[in-house]
């Protein structure tokens, strides 16, 4: 898939069949999240694959919007290390840019995702954090969920030339 064609077609999907996603997919998923470009290079990400029944349900009954996540039977949280990035900002920005390096990838390989949002919620990354035990200098930023999709979207344009200013406001 061309790369402006995967930007502009991608959506959010919200309906799963519940196939397993398999190691190779989400080997080139993962590929993609390292991918991606990051302050001074830091790369402070890391990523953590959740396929477990148990896990997904927890996390489906807290998280408002990732309902979907026990039907589609695979997420990733993407938790940003302050240790290798101690500026907030930028590990969020850094963590973001891997979050859509992989949907892309997720939507070129014919499978679906939505991201659902972890940071700045307190409530959330308090709860992922101590569900998932991470060390206190990690923060889980994002969830995606991705699976085998069960529904279609049509692409939506976005562009607003209202939006575009040149050279000023």
């Amino acid at each position: 898939m061309d790369v402006l064609e995967a930007i502009y077609t991608r959506r959010s999907i919200r309906k799963y069949t519940g196939q397993p996603v398999d190691d190779e997919q989400m080997q080139k998923i993962l590929k993609a999240g390292f991918a991606a470009p990051s302050a001074n290079n830091k790369q402070p990400w890391h990523f953590i694959i959740i396929r477990e029944k148990d896990t997904l349900e927890k996390i489906a009954e807290k998280h408002p919007y990732a309902k979907m996540l026990v039907q589609a039977g695979c997420g990733i949280i993407v938790c940003g290390d302050t240790e290798k990035e101690d500026r907030t900002g930028y590990l969020v920005e850094d963590c973001s840019a891997a979050i859509e390096n992989m949907l892309l990838a997720i939507h070129g390989l014919g499978l679906g995702a939505v991201w659902c949002g972890l940071y700045p919620n307190t409530e959330r990354t308090a709860f992922i954090s101590e569900l998932l035990g991470l060390p206190g200098t990690v923060i889980p930023v994002g969830l995606i969920v991705v699976g085998h999709k069960a529904e279609e979207k049509e692409p939506s344009s976005r562009y607003d030339e209202s939006r575009i200013h040149y050279e000023r406001w």
